[in-house]
């Protein structure tokens, strides 16, 4: 048997295949088209700045060679490598893309899924695009249909949605049939996984999530083009994937199908400008503005800050914890952490998260002033804001407010920053600016090209 059976209605993942069949360049909006360049930059740029990591390394370690770039590395690896070390390079440190709403990491595990098939497949610039802008679009769409029940379920919801939006970004890429694509979405929903454990002990596991996902949604496709069966009740079925990994909330597939193909949600990705947790980033901007003010860490008795409830257990719980994280990593979760670098060096870079800043007593004695409160009134996830009440040891007060993500769809960078975001990541990485310079002229045609050959340049 190599054909489903009929049913008596159109499933989620029938409707889904059916856009993705017919979508075509014209179809994609000239936003959606920027952003996915800038996704390809951002990622590439992340890349490069993690090569050198302990955690990059243990994940080559586990690879095989192939023509696949992985980028910033010498030689070549098979597809599903490549897409591992790219998306657990480009999601290792936090500072990759996010989704307000979701939120979810769409660059790190989408793009390093279809520069892998593009790239083994030897196709072109339009299927590169088609693929990066429907698995983003899928990504950033399967997030909302259950917001915050992904990880109520102890689930990554980047790790899990990514399996099934790469599966979806690959199939586009390579032009699979309906049915084919299909299979793709409903063999992804078993592969689908992530827990969020790591947040126990700031270990590594959130960090191969993306790449986890990346190479998994190209072995679905795969597999599906080759003729194996997938569900296509994967997403709305008694058993299925939102009943597996968000039992708690009711799902709303109208957020996924509504004007699908025609509003570009991903339009509104937010690319980030610190190196750490999304939720966090609005924090930290709160406490630049304290720092401007001209108060010194000595005068803080306390900072009290309003938040929504649901970030709490990742970012603000165990409090003790939060204060004195033990390694780089957990400190990128940390809320009061990032506080106390934005305080005490006005930024919240690659460079703030090393062992021996993260033990700094300064550092350390400014977080252990820093708690919450939860606003039952707050956005999350629809909204990302920040807050702070600092009490001084005057007895005076001074509050500050972030009303929204810097770097998201109230305030998003722009392009000119997000490229010298790329350069200085490539650079701290161990690239020339001019071979990051040269990165980018090849950004500006990726999606016209005839091939993507050219990427095997930037395997050093």
């Amino acid at each position: 048997m190599n054909q489903h059976s009929p049913l008596a209605t159109t499933t989620i993942a029938e409707t889904l295949a059916q856009w993705i069949a017919g979508l075509s360049r014209d179809g994609i909006s000239k936003k959606a088209i920027d952003i996915s360049r800038m996704l390809i930059v951002d990622v590439a740029g992340l890349a490069i700045a993690a090569r050198n990591e302990d955690y990059v390394a243990a994940t080559i370690a586990a690879t095989d060679k192939g023509v696949t770039t992985a980028i910033g590395h010498h030689g070549g690896f098979d597809a599903f490598s490549a897409a591992l070390i790219n998306g657990t390079a480009a999601h290792g440190e936090d500072y990759d893309d996010t989704f307000e709403g979701g939120p979810v990491h769409s660059g790190a595990v989408i793009v390093p899924a279809v520069l892998a098939i593009c790239e083994r497949e030897g196709l072109s610039g339009d299927r590169l695009l088609k693929g990066v802008a429907v698995g983003v679009e899928l990504l950033c769409r399967l997030s909302l249909v259950a917001p915050k029940a992904i990880h109520t379920a102890g689930f990554h919801p980047t790790a899990v949605i990514g399996t099934v939006a790469a599966a979806a970004a690959v199939s586009a890429s390579l032009g699979l049939s309906e049915s084919e694509t299909v299979s793709a979405i409903g063999i992804a929903g078993s592969m689908a996984a992530g827990i969020i454990e790591y947040l126990a002990e700031g270990t590594w596991t959130k960090r191969m999530h993306a790449g986890n996902a990346a190479q998994s949604g190209i072995r679905a496709a795969l597999m599906a083009r080759g003729g194996f069966l997938g569900p296509r009740t994967v997403m709305e079925g008694t058993h299925g994937f939102f009943h597996a990994f968000a039992p708690s909330r009711e799902p709303d597939f109208g957020v996924l199908l509504r004007d699908l193909g025609q509003d570009w949600i991903m339009e509104t990705i937010a690319f980030k400008p610190y190196a750490c947790g999304t939720m966090t980033q609005p924090f930290i901007d709160c406490a630049v503005q304290l720092a401007e003010t001209g108060v010194s860490a000595d005068q803080i008795v306390e900072i009290v800050c309003d938040v929504g409830e649901g970030t709490v257990h990742r970012l603000w719980e165990p409090l003790a914890v939060k204060h004195a994280p033990q390694t780089p990593y957990a400190a990128k979760f940390s809320t009061p952490i990032c506080m106390a670098f934005g305080f005490l060096d006005r930024k919240a870079g690659l460079a703030q998260f090393t062992g021996e800043r993260i033990a700094d007593p300064a550092v350390r004695a400014l977080a252990a002033k820093i708690r919450y409160r939860i606003d039952p009134n707050d956005e999350y996830p629809k909204n990302f804001t920040g807050h702070l009440l600092a009490t001084l040891s005057d007895g005076s007060q001074l509050e500050f407010r972030q009303p929204y993500m810097r770097g998201g769809k109230h305030a998003p960078l722009t392009v000119e920053e997000i490229e010298t975001k790329f350069v200085d990541n490539a650079v701290y990485g161990g690239w020339s600016r001019e071979t990051a310079l040269a990165f980018l002229t090849l950004s500006q045609t990726i999606f016209d090209g005839a091939d993507i050959d050219r990427l095997k340049e930037f395997a050093l």
